[in-house]
């Protein structure tokens, strides 16, 4: 089988998903996907949009302005007709599915370039909108279940997390954050774009704007559970609405050598897996345990974790649960910051995590071997992929 290689990866600042106060609140999510597909090319001239065998993009409501933004999202950009394009559902692992997807389609010869995307505009697409819920579900499940912030709080009930913990989790998410906007490290994956400051002025948008400077541990402590009450998960320890888009440039390393292209990490694997979607947030326990006992690893032989933040509860949960680590500061998780600081657009998170990893070992953890991107997903979706660095 040929071996795929991640050649670029891109993506746009990720912005509060706010009618008011987003930076790009009239921007629409097609168009900020044109902003990074047209980065990819802009950044790596010896590929032509003509030469993308298929593009992979992965929304978690495709509805709305999001309805088969795969093809129309493409079309839009002015971009080749003759490119093929899939939408891929997963809901927040939608973009690591499509870049999987991706992945396996070059390691099968299909194609030796390939466009891996991720884009949610929770602004103009939110939560729930236009789902038609089967009505036999509440023959299985307690609807009231099924939102997120309750499964956030079910999945802190049963691990048993503190909410101290948490709190000091999104201290730390949002300190890593801050430390690597202001040192630059995330221009390396942000893509410009016009957007608005809250009084209209035009201005472009390079940095991530959820992340707190001023977060305190103190603050964090007396703000009270929107989710259930007397509840330990609050507005600090979930993951904003959020709107933003990321993709991936993937090719075959013969084709990549062939053009005189660099690469650092190649795709050595993913796992899905499903679980209660009352407790979705503990999937990736089980996508992550799937993966490592198929490639004959232990989570002690992962240099790198990009790890969704959707909430604190369910990120230390997985963290405890698989022995990568207890409490934050940590030493390889999220090292510039997770999801609690920089948002969750839900499916581009798949893709970004994936961005990130890979400039993460690029830089910061050079001679780290694996990597492994996870993250959970709405009604019981979980993903894990694993990177490896290449010889």
């Amino acid at each position: 089988m040929k071996e795929c290689v991640i050649i670029d990866g891109v993506r746009s600042p990720n912005v509060r998903a706010h009618a008011e106060k987003g930076w790009l609140r009239n921007v629409r999510p097609d168009e900020i996907l044109t902003k990074v597909y047209e980065a990819l090319f802009a950044r790596n001239p010896k590929v032509k949009p003509e030469d993308v065998e298929a593009v992979f993009c992965g929304t978690a409501n495709q509805a709305g302005m999001q309805n088969d933004i795969a093809r129309l999202g493409w079309l839009a950009g002015g971009f080749p007709e003759s490119v093929a394009t899939n939408g891929i559902c997963q809901q927040c692992p939608s973009g690591m599915a499509a870049t999987e997807h991706a992945a396996r389609a070059i390691m099968c010869g299909e194609g030796d370039i390939y466009i891996a995307a991720g884009v949610e505009d929770m602004q103009h697409v939110p939560m729930a909108f236009a789902i038609d819920f089967p009505p036999r579900l509440l023959n299985r499940y307690n609807i009231a279940d099924i939102p997120m912030g309750s499964t956030a709080e079910k999945v802190a009930e049963m691990y048993k997390i503190d909410r101290k913990d948490m709190d000091l989790m999104a201290y730390w998410s949002n300190k890593k954050a801050v430390e690597a906007r202001d040192s630059g490290k995330f221009k390396k994956e942000i893509v410009p774009i016009e957007g608005e400051k809250e009084d209209g002025t035009k201005f472009m948008v390079d940095v991530d704007q959820w992340i707190r400077g001023d977060v305190s541990l103190e603050k964090m402590a007396t703000l009270q559970s929107p989710f259930k009450p007397g509840g330990v998960v609050t507005a600090a320890t979930s993951s904003p609405l959020t709107t933003g888009a990321a993709a991936l440039l993937l090719m075959s390393r013969d084709k990549a050598d062939a053009l005189g292209l660099s690469y650092h990490l190649k795709y050595a694997g993913g796992a899905m897996a499903g679980n209660d979607p009352t407790v979705m947030g503990a999937g990736p326990i089980f996508a992550v345990k799937k993966l490592l006992e198929r490639k004959g690893l232990t989570s002690k032989d992962i240099g790198v974790w990009e790890l969704n933040e959707a909430f604190a509860s369910q990120a230390l949960a997985v963290l405890r649960t698989l022995g990568v680590a207890q409490n934050a500061p940590f030493e390889n998780v999220n090292v510039w910051g997770g999801a609690l600081a920089l948002g969750h657009p839900l499916g581009e998170s798949g893709c970004r995590v994936i961005v990130t990893l890979n400039n993460v070992m690029k830089t910061d953890f050079k001679d780290a071997k694996y990597g492994v991107a996870t993250l959970c997903g709405g009604f019981g979706n979980a993903n894990a992929s694993l990177w490896e660095k290449v010889k």
